[in-house]
């Protein structure tokens, strides 16, 4: 009889894990703040669609807590350099983490 109610614990325990590890890594982030991470990046990509040198389509945007990933493909440092320079005179970002890719393109 023991057993079959250690199998029951042991299967509604693995069953429930997931949920609390889910429920523990939920942030605690207020609409103010997901509404000032959504308009940095909104501003973030705009300065990107004004600027001549930064192709805005290539770039995703993701802003948490001022913080902001920059990731996607660039056809040169310079153009990297410059979304990072970009990104980072945006009012309310405290961080610019460029995980861009440099793909030079052999149009010369």
């Amino acid at each position: 009889m023991n057993t079959k109610y250690t199998g029951v614990f042991i299967l509604v325990g693995a069953l429930l894990a997931p949920v609390y590890c889910y429920a523990a890594d939920m942030t605690t982030d207020s609409a103010s703040e997901y509404l000032d991470d959504a308009t940095i990046t909104t501003k973030v990509k705009a300065q990107f669609a004004a600027d001549k040198t930064v192709k805005a389509l290539d770039i995703s945007v993701r802003t948490d807590k001022g913080v902001v990933d920059l990731t996607g493909t660039v056809g040169s440092k310079k153009e990297s350099d410059r979304a990072t320079q970009l990104a980072s005179k945006v009012k309310g970002v405290t961080a610019v983490h460029n995980n861009l890719e440099v793909k030079e393109s052999s149009n010369n």
